[in-house]
């Protein structure tokens, strides 16, 4: 029988509803921290969370506006980061007034730095990497629908960290524990580079882009500045729960062109296919930053202190962070990777 948690959330996106959620269902305890209006409107509404086709209405959350409420209120076990990585230093800058009673830190954000400013933050003694790999869909604030269940990642050798990994696996997660945080969060990231920032830049879907021979030679020749990143990094590429990390990687780096292509398609087909990734969601919902300075644009940023050059990944990070600042038209390079790539060529 798991231990029942308390657990706080930051951000009551499809991450949040979908843990909160799941925790939820299972017994456990779950408080949200959110804006005033989205937590007026989750008191009345509750979380709505669907789980392999059946919906659940779930009203045993406690949502919060006020971080001293939400302490004056309860202890918690975990906090969990559910936030985009651009909105990780307006948290920290919110919630460190209250370092004193913070719990140990879960980020399951994108990217590789998050964790590092939270330690800077807080201390290496009070965070824990993690990572989701199964797909869930935001319907909007406390709504969200399961799409592909793949599992959670945990790293870290505190003894939080098995009991976490108990308590989500028993609320249906499939969560696993890493030994090695960084080898966890780069192997995500390599998942979250793949036909992303392309399909945003191009407004292509996953498929088009690997069907186009010239955005899938540069899609390729992406992934390879990222593993050739890693490889210098010390960073180990490392099977994700339900994710063959592996397979996609070797797949990119070993396999000649001809046949990595259809490999791929039918690989990365079968999880996005026609579904637009979450650059192209945010990109064309109107926001004005993008969490592609915190995936091609880490590898840009790590490339350089290894002495690796990255120019994909620079080009489509400089250019997804002009359209999205709105320094680049939105539809510059609309369905034309030619253009986009011409001065690399």
């Amino acid at each position: 029988m798991a231990e029942k948690m308390r657990l706080l959330i930051f951000g009551a996106g499809a991450i949040g509803t979908y843990v909160g959620g799941s925790m939820l269902l299972d017994g456990h305890e779950v408080a949200y921290l959110e804006k005033p209006e989205v937590c007026e409107t989750l008191r009345k509404s509750g979380i709505h969370l669907t789980l392999n086709g059946s919906s659940h209405h779930i009203t045993t959350g406690k949502f919060y506006s006020d971080l001293a409420d939400v302490f004056t209120n309860g202890v918690f076990d975990a906090a969990l980061v559910a936030v985009k990585s651009f909105d990780t230093p307006g948290l920290i800058n919110a919630i460190l007034p209250y370092a004193v009673c913070l719990p140990s830190i879960i980020c399951f954000q994108n990217g590789v730095e998050n964790e590092q400013l939270f330690e800077k933050a807080f201390g290496i003694e009070k965070v824990i990497a993690g990572t989701i790999t199964s797909a869930v869909r935001r319907v909007e604030a406390g709504n969200a629908v399961l799409e592909r269940k793949r599992g959670v990642g945990l790293a870290g050798y505190i003894p939080l960290v098995p009991k976490m990994v108990t308590a989500f696996s028993h609320a249906g997660l499939n969560a696993q524990q890493f030994h090695i945080a960084p080898d966890m969060k780069w192997s995500k990231l390599l998942t979250n580079l793949i036909t992303n920032a392309s399909s945003a830049v191009l407004n292509m879907t996953p498929s088009e882009v690997l069907s186009h021979p010239v955005a899938f030679h540069y899609e390729l020749v992406q992934m390879r500045e990222a593993l050739k990143v890693m490889q210098k990094l010390g960073c180990q590429v490392v099977d994700l729960p339900g994710t063959p990390v592996r397979l996609f990687a070797g797949s990119v780096s070993k396999v000649p062109e001809w046949i990595a292509q259809p490999l791929l398609k039918d690989i990365l087909g079968k999880g996005r296919g026609a579904k637009m990734p979450s650059l192209h969601i945010d990109l064309h919902a109107g926001r004005r930053q993008s969490e592609v300075s915190s995936l091609n644009g880490a590898v840009v940023k790590y490339g350089k202190q290894a002495g690796i050059d990255t120019p994909v990944n620079q080009l489509l990070a400089a250019t997804l962070e002009g359209m999205a600042s709105g320094t680049i038209p939105i539809d510059a390079f609309e369905h034309n990777p030619i253009a986009l790539y011409s001065s690399l060529r």
